[in-house]
């Protein structure tokens, strides 16, 4: 059987002045990105932000997927990282990081300096990537709501009332750290309680308001109402989630200009958007 993969994360932060954060590893003597291994069941998008804040004590939003790294590792197996471009969120000073045995240095380097210090072509492959995705973007996440009681099952007459089953609440306890990791400050959802369950574990951890929208329901949703939130949320400053039913998210889509993914319950599209535009997607699902 082969060996399973070595899966790790980080991101390649920028700040304005066209610099980069690296860090250094005393063991190996190299200069990369802040990344690390996924704990058990730890999503990468968790993971890609934990990393960064324990190499660099910095805390960051993620911003567009870069294409992910694969080279050989001890033992006859393959290390996958994903990364991200990503941006502090409060302060980026890292003169307050106390070095230790795995990262010893930690430094913003000008873009052109990175490019000599980095210590492997695939590194420096993949800031030059990123060096184009640099500018600062916010995250609209799309979100079809958990997984929820089958209208079969459901014998009231109300159908917005129908709740989330245990594995769609499970669902939601895992999207926190995923909307996290995009700073989202924004909570929109359909007022039926199956998409109120999906992202109120999110609003009562972060104490962000959910704003409920009737307009976003499979009962009262016209293509006006959806993407009157749509163009609101997109032409924004904050990241935000927008949660609602399989039946209107083709619209939302639409408002967006991207295409259907088909999202399962409880998956997510993720639009990074720069002055109303958007620059790159990326579907994820929670574990």
């Amino acid at each position: 059987m082969p060996a399973k993969d070595v899966l790790a994360a980080g991101a390649v932060v920028f700040r304005p002045g066209k610099r980069v954060l690296l860090v250094h590893r005393p063991r190996y003597d190299d200069w990369s990105f802040p990344k690390g291994k996924l704990d058990r069941g730890e999503h990468v998008l968790a993971a890609a932000v934990r990393e960064v804040a324990e190499e660099t004590g910095l805390h960051v939003r993620l911003g567009p997927p870069l294409t992910g790294q694969r080279y050989p590792v001890a033992g006859g197996r393959s290390k996958v990282v994903s990364y991200w471009v990503g941006r502090a969120v409060g302060s980026d000073d890292v003169g307050r990081y106390r070095p230790n045995a795995e990262i010893d240095q930690v430094a913003w380097v000008p873009y052109a300096d990175a490019l000599d210090l980095l210590s492997y072509e695939h590194d420096r492959a993949t800031l030059r990537e990123a060096y184009p995705l640099r500018r600062k973007t916010h995250a609209l996440v799309v979100l079809r709501h958990g997984q929820a009681r089958s209208r079969k099952a459901w014998r009231r007459q109300d159908d917005r009332l129908r709740p989330l089953l245990q594995a769609g609440r499970q669902q939601a306890q895992r999207l926190i750290p995923l909307l996290a990791a995009y700073d989202v400050t924004r909570i929109v959802s359909s007022s039926s309680t199956r998409c109120v369950e999906t992202v109120g574990p999110f609003a009562d951890t972060t104490g962000w308001k959910l704003e409920l929208e009737d307009g976003l329901s499979e009962e009262d949703a016209t293509p006006q109402t959806v993407l009157a939130v749509v163009d609101e949320l997109a032409h924004g400053d904050e990241s935000a989630v927008v949660c609602s039913h399989r039946p209107v998210l083709p619209t939302v889509l639409d408002g967006l200009g991207v295409g259907d993914p088909k999202l399962e319950p409880g998956g997510m599209l993720v639009a990074h958007l720069r002055q109303g535009r958007v620059v790159a997607t990326e579907v994820h699902t929670p574990r």
